[in-house]
C-alpha cells in the first residue's frame, strides 16, 4: 500500500530492486553452489550476486589471475567458503565438488594472445582443468547443473554475422580450440552421466575488476605515457562488448532455464571498433592531443596471431528466454572505462 502513494518512477525503482534476480535465483535456493575461478573478474561479480541472495557459495581459485580482494567482503560468512587450489589438482577438486549441486565453471587463463607463444597454458588450464572437474562430477554424482563460460573465439572468422549458435566452429587460436574441446567434453559427460549443462559463448566481457583486454591495456599505456597510445592492429577490428552486469544476468537466467544441454551466445546487439574504444578511453581519462600510433598488426590488420578481427554474435536464442543487454557496446565500453579508471588511477 505504501508504494501507491509514491511517484511512479520511485515505485518502479523499488519494484525493480525487490525483484532483481528473484526469478533467476529460485533454482539456486538451498543449493550448494561452486564457482571455479570465483575470485576472478566475472566470477567475483557472480559471487557478489549469489551471496547477496543468501545462496550457499564455494569458490575454488588458485589466484593466478583472480584476486582475493575481489571476494574479501564475504570471508567469514557462514554460507561462504573459499578454497585455495588449482582445478588441475584432482584431489582438491573432488573434495570441493563433493555435495555440490550447481557448478559455475569459470576458471581459465583469459589471455587469448598466449595461444601463439605458449599453447600449453591454454591446453592445461582449459581442457585438462575441465576434464579434471568433469571427472570429479562423475565420481561424486551430486551435481545437477554445470554452467560453463566458453568463448566467441570458437567460431573463428565467422562466415555469417551476426553469428548464430549453429554456425560452423573453426577457431583460429589455440585458446578458441581449447574452449571448443571443453564444450565437447561437457556435452559428452552431461549426456553420459545425467546432469544438465549450459555452455555460454561469451563476447568480450568488460567492467570493473577486469585486468586484461583492450580497455585495461589502453588505460595502462596512457598511464605510462599520456601523450601517445599504441593501438595493436589497424584499428578497424570490430567486436561486440558486453558489460559484466549484463553477463551475470545472462548466466543466471540460463541456469534457471536450462533443460538438457544447451549452447547460448552471450553478447550485445552491435559492435564497436578498436579506434573508437581508444577515443572513448582517452576522453574518459580527460586527456588531450593524444597521438594514436597504429601498429598495423598482422595478417590483414589483426592485433596478434589468432586475433578474430570481426565478431558479432546472434543473441536471439538467449533473448527468447527473456534476456536482453541493458547497454550497447559503446555504452558498455564507456561505463567499463570509467570503472577501470577509478580502480587503476
Amino acid at each position: 500500500m505504501e508504494n501507491d502513494v509514491l511517484p511512479f518512477s520511485h515505485r518502479t525503482l523499488i519494484l525493480k530492486i525487490r525483484n532483481l534476480y528473484s526469478g533467476q535465483m529460485s533454482i539456486l535456493n538451498g543449493k550448494r553452489t561452486l564457482i571455479t575461478g570465483g575470485a576472478g573478474f566475472i566470477g567475483s561479480h557472480l559471487v557478489d550476486i549469489l551471496m547477496k541472495n543468501n545462496c550457499n557459495v564455494r569458490v575454488l581459485d588458485n589466484l593466478s589471475s583472480g584476486r582475493i580482494e575481489n571476494i574479501e567482503r564475504w570471508k567469514g560468512k557462514e554460507n561462504f567458503k573459499f578454497i585455495y587450489g588449482d582445478v588441475l589438482n584432482a584431489e582438491i577438486v573432488e573434495k570441493t565438488v563433493k555435495d555440490c549441486e550447481v557448478i559455475f565453471h569459470l576458471a581459465a587463463n583469459p589471455e587469448v594472445r598466449l595461444s601463439s607463444t605458449n599453447p600449453e597454458i591454454h591446453f592445461n588450464q582449459n581442457v585438462m582443468a575441465t576434464y579434471t572437474l568433469l571427472e570429479a562430477i562423475r565420481k561424486t554424482g551430486s551435481v545437477e547443473i554445470l554452467v560453463f563460460t566458453s568463448s566467441s573465439t570458437v567460431y573463428g572468422d565467422a562466415e555469417e554475422m551476426p553469428t548464430p549458435e549453429e554456425a560452423s566452429t573453426k577457431p583460429i587460436s589455440v585458446y578458441g580450440a581449447c574452449k571448443l574441446a571443453c564444450e565437447a567434453l561437457i556435452h559428452s559427460y552431461a549426456k553420459t552421466y545425467g546432469f544438465k549443462a549450459a555452455i555460454l559463448r561469451l563476447a568480450n566481457i568488460i567492467g570493473s575488476r577486469s585486468r586484461h583486454g583492450v580497455i585495461h591495456d589502453f588505460i595502462m599505456k596512457l598511464k605510462r605515457n599520456p601523450r601517445k597510445l599504441e593501438i595493436l592492429g589497424d584499428g578497424t577490428q570490430s567486436k561486440s562488448y558486453l558489460h559484466v552486469e549484463d553477463c551475470i544476468n545472462a548466466i543466471l537466467l540460463c541456469t534457471e532455464k536450462i533443460s538438457g544441454v544447451e549452447v547460448y551466445n552471450v553478447g550485445s546487439e552491435d559492435r564497436i571498433n578498436v579506434m573508437s574504444i581508444a577515443k572513448i578511453v582517452v576522453e574518459e581519462m580527460g586527456l588531450k592531443n593524444v597521438e594514436f600510433e597504429i601498429s598495423g598488426g598482422v595478417d590483414g590488420g589483426r592485433g596478434w596471431i589468432g586475433d578474430v578481427k570481426y565478431m558479432h554474435l546472434d543473441i536471439s536464442k538467449l533473448k527468447a528466454l527473456g534476456w536482453r543487454p541493458k547497454l550497447n557496446s559503446e555504452e558498455a565500453v564507456r561505463r567499463a572505462a570509467r570503472e577501470l579508471i577509478r580502480e587503476i588511477l
